[in-house]
């Protein structure tokens, strides 16, 4: 009986997880407001009504101070970059930088408090709810590190190798915990976010590209899931 009741509240705590993202301490949220750093991981179900289709939202955002940093935002499922909907431009720094919609998100969220990093990357998907026409939200983990080590200032003197190095996570036996391997650009490029003081500009989103040969219904918002080599450039420079 104890054995089930464990394995029950460990599945909904992975529920949990999978749908509202990293759970900070208040202590931590304190040091985020302090900061003036504003991260956003939430994923919402929205209708387009011209389209007559569900989509989900997510938002990039967030940003680094040299103590602490977070950021959170989405990829595709084969971990390429999608293309943003909107640039978000603000006065200040370390906030929301760009809105995505897709039928399918992958969200990368990232914490770091000085050289020790929290990695969670989740799916997000619409599933049919019963008998309703508004879809539910279905997420679930598809990687959770910990406490994950890297002896760099990527915020300071270390630099010049943003967007090349990312943390490495451990289980609690010491075993070393590896990324899948379609998710490593994104996680190198997320932990470049973390590290980057005042932020204002996108790290994993890119820019959104219509074809000139376009005959769907203009009024439609264009939801793009290929990659293109030039989103890939410019997430490139951004990293």
């Amino acid at each position: 009986m104890e054995s089930q009741l464990t394995t029950h509240n460990r599945r909904v705590e992975a529920e949990i997880l999978a749908r509202q993202g990293l759970r900070l301490p208040p202590v931590t949220l304190k040091c985020l407001r302090t900061a003036g750093i504003y991260c956003q991981p939430s994923v919402s179900i929205e209708h387009q009504h011209l389209a007559k289709k569900y989509v989900l939202r997510g938002v990039e955002s967030g940003g680094a101070v040299a103590d602490v940093g977070a950021y959170a935002s989405f990829v595709d499922e084969q971990g390429n970059a999608l293309p943003w909907l909107q640039r978000v431009d603000s006065i200040g720094v370390n906030g929301v930088h760009a809105i995505v919609v897709a039928p399918v998100l992958i969200r990368v969220q990232m914490l770091r408090i000085e050289r020790t990093y929290d990695l969670l990357i989740t799916r997000h998907q619409l599933a049919k709810s019963g008998d309703s026409q508004r879809p539910r939200l279905e997420s679930s983990v598809l990687f959770y590190g910990r406490r994950g080590g890297l002896e760099m200032e990527l915020w300071g003197k270390d630099a010049a190798f943003r967007g090349t190095v990312c943390p490495v996570f451990y289980t609690r036996a010491g075993e070393r915990v590896v990324l899948p391997n379609a998710f490593q650009d994104a996680a190198t490029r997320i932990t470049s976010a973390v590290c980057c003081l005042g932020c204002r500009h996108c790290h994993l989103l890119g820019l959104r590209l219509t074809a000139p040969d376009r005959t769907e219904n203009p009024h439609a918002l264009d939801v793009t899931e290929g990659r293109s080599a030039r989103v890939d450039a410019v997430a490139g420079g951004a990293a």
